[in-house]
């Protein structure tokens, strides 16, 4: 390979350092990020990577940017303002949801066999309804014309 250097290597024109300095208020570590917006659970909690992380700051939000940066530094923001977090490290358990009321089938009452009501009441058994109409004028009104 340094024989290949040799051969091919140019020398610079300048031999000073052309780069220039950062501009005041450019952040490069903001710059420089893998961004990736999650939701913000009704617990204030966000799922990511695998994690769960819980918002401590009161933030009215549906969403918001979790940013990984150089060096394995994470920061949650919402509109470009920094969110103070921390890691869950065990799920909580969750509550089991009230029982609902759950309303009992009652047997149907089946009176014995001598139950009053299953006597035979002779004045019932002769009862039958009159018709009101004649029985010719009933004739009448069953023919066709």
């Amino acid at each position: 390979m340094p024989k290949y250097a040799e051969r091919f290597s140019v020398k610079a024109f300048y031999s000073d350092d052309l780069h220039r300095p950062i501009p005041k208020g450019l952040d490069l570590d903001k710059i420089l990020c893998t961004r990736d917006e999650h939701p913000l659970r009704n617990d204030f909690t966000v799922a990511h990577d695998k994690k769960l992380y819980q918002i401590e700051d009161n933030v009215r939000a549906k969403k918001v940017m979790v940013e990984e940066r150089i060096g394995g530094f994470m920061a949650i923001t919402y509109k470009d303002k920094p969110l103070k977090f921390k890691e869950i490290t065990t799920r909580p358990e969750k509550e089991e949801p009230k029982k609902t009321y759950e309303f009992k089938i009652r047997k149907v009452y089946v009176p014995p066999a001598d139950h009053p009501w299953k006597r035979n009441y002779p004045q019932y058994a002769r009862y039958s309804q009159r018709e009101k109409v004649a029985p010719k004028e009933k004739g009448l009104l069953l023919t066709k014309t």
